[in-house]
């Protein structure tokens, strides 16, 4: 399989890092990141998340910015491909934009709705609990 136009392979190593950027400041506190922060959209069912750890931070900062695509930049969550993997969730690469992926398979049940939001948020508190401190940007 060709590598993606970034270089990186379609497959997502378990122990490949990803950053769900934070844009809103109810995505997390100073000591950790917020089960909120990883509720997938609910117009494609999916989270977004950029192949990138923390390190170096200057292109962290700019996957961010583009992603953020003019909403403020608060940090970046950072987690393993293998933590999505263990909540029983999907990670697929899905470029463009550039080190782009999805988290996939979040429980989606239209019949009960109040069932789906939980199952969705204990899934996504296993994210927030590997992901830990939120790595802030400042001002």
């Amino acid at each position: 399989m060709p590598p993606l136009p970034s270089g990186l392979p379609e497959s997502v190593d378990d122990g490949e890092d990803l950053a769900r950027f934070l844009t809103q400041s109810g995505h997390y506190k100073q000591q950790k990141v917020l089960p909120s922060a990883f509720l997938p959209s609910t117009k494609d069912r999916a989270t977004s998340v950029s192949r990138h750890g923390g390190e170096p931070l200057e292109r962290l900062k700019t996957l961010g910015v583009a992603a953020a695509n003019g909403r403020a930049l608060h940090g970046a969550a950072i987690f393993k491909a293998s933590d999505a993997r263990l909540a029983g969730l999907e990670v697929n690469a899905d470029e463009p934009p550039e080190r782009h992926a999805l988290v996939k398979g979040w429980p989606w049940v239209d019949s009960d709705p109040q069932f789906q939001k939980a199952q969705q948020k204990e899934k996504a508190l296993q994210l927030a609990s590997a992901a830990g401190v939120p790595l802030l940007f400042g001002a």
